[in-house]
C-alpha cells in the first residue's frame, strides 16, 4: 500500500509528460501532412537530371 504513494505521482507525471510531448508535436506541425511522404515516393521528380547508364566493361 505504501508503494501507491510513489506510483501514483509517477504515473501522473508520465501522463503529463506524454500529453506535453503530444501537444508540442501538434503545435510544431508534425501531423500536418500524413499522406504527402507516402505519395511523394510514387512520382518522379521533374527537375531530376537524366542519368546515363553505367559504362559496360
Amino acid at each position: 500500500m505504501n508503494a501507491l504513494i510513489y506510483l501514483i505521482p509517477i504515473a501522473l507525471l508520465l501522463g503529463l509528460l506524454g500529453l506535453g510531448a503530444f501537444l508540442w508535436a501538434l503545435k510544431s506541425g508534425q501531423f500536418d501532412d500524413l499522406d504527402g511522404a507516402a505519395e511523394r515516393i510514387l512520382f518522379d521528380d521533374e527537375d531530376a537530371p537524366d542519368r546515363e547508364p553505367p559504362p559496360r566493361s
